[in-house]
């Protein structure tokens, strides 16, 4: 997959690896909190939010994703969800050092760290 990028009239072809490492880097920079409960590991905004934003379970290698980081990131660089979607799940990958054997969506209910709903 190439991507193409228009700055000034000039136009650049990005190859999927450039852009994820670019969409890599943006996802580093959020400084997402890890919270491991049980089989889960939840990433959050901050230690003081209750919901998450992925959560990665460790039994199953599912990756469920929010749809505010979805969008997030299919509108900044702006990409299809399907393909933003991938792209996250491999950041999940290289930062936990895990294999993500699916990607699903993220319900409220799911979103809660601790309490009932984990």
């Amino acid at each position: 997959m190439k991507l193409s990028l228009y700055l000034y009239h000039m136009k650049y072809l990005i190859t999927e690896s450039q852009m994820d490492n670019f969409i890599f880097m943006y996802l580093d920079s959020q400084g997402l909190v890890q919270v491991k409960k049980d089989n889960k590991i939840y990433f959050k905004k901050s230690e003081e939010d209750v919901t998450s934003i992925i959560v990665y379970n460790k039994e199953s290698g599912v990756c469920m994703l929010s749809d505010k980081v979805i969008n997030q990131i299919s509108d900044f660089f702006s990409m299809d969800k399907s393909d933003s979607k991938v792209v996250i799940a491999r950041w999940v990958e290289k930062t936990l050092e895990v294999e993500v054997s699916h990607i699903k969506p993220l319900s409220a209910a799911q979103k809660r760290v601790g309490g009932i709903w984990s």
